[in-house]
């Protein structure tokens, strides 16, 4: 009965349902128990969608992840400092890290200098929403590219910002 006339009803009105039109006394525990194990209801942790993963560029060189990390990395030998990193996404070989003061335009422009000299001119980069990367909320006086961004735009150079941040989480 439940799959003829209920197959699009929650358990707990289908078990109401049930009772209502055909006399039929079962717990809501019961009918959701039936409703799973035939396929026709699916619980909340069953339900839940995933992100679902970007898939990496063929080519190395192509795209490049970049992210910066904070952490006390030289434990208590130093201040707390921040690890930029330079990933090839094709391949997961780290092409530029670098110990900075802090994630900025400064620290990330000398990164790209680095980074340059040695591997060259990506297509493109793939970072966070960082407010190095793009501008958060633009305006009327403020475009939405940041400095960082309008030098790659000379470089022809894309920048991607991620749109989750399970995206960025390799680097991590």
């Amino acid at each position: 009965m439940i799959k003829e006339s209920y197959a699009d009803f929650g358990p707990t009105l289908a078990t109401e349902m049930l009772a209502e039109h055909h006399g039929l006394k079962v717990s809501r525990e019961t009918v959701r128990k039936w409703m799973q194990e035939d396929g026709i209801w699916l619980s909340h942790k069953q339900r839940r969608t995933f992100h679902q993963p970007r898939l990496r560029r063929e080519c190395f060189g192509e795209l490049i992840q970049i992210d910066g990390s904070d952490h006390r990395w030289f434990e208590d030998r130093g201040d707390p400092c921040t690890l930029l990193v330079f990933i090839d996404d094709a391949t997961s070989t780290l092409m530029e890290l670098r110990f900075v003061e802090s994630e900025s335009t400064f620290s990330y422009f000398d990164a790209l200098e680095s980074y340059l000299l040695k591997h060259g001119r990506p297509v493109a980069f793939y970072s966070d929403k960082h407010t190095v990367f793009r501008v958060p909320k633009p305006n009327k006086h403020m475009t939405g590219m940041t400095q960082f961004g309008r030098a790659l735009a000379e470089l022809n150079v894309e920048i991607i910002c991620a749109n989750s941040s399970q995206a960025t989480d390799e680097i991590e």
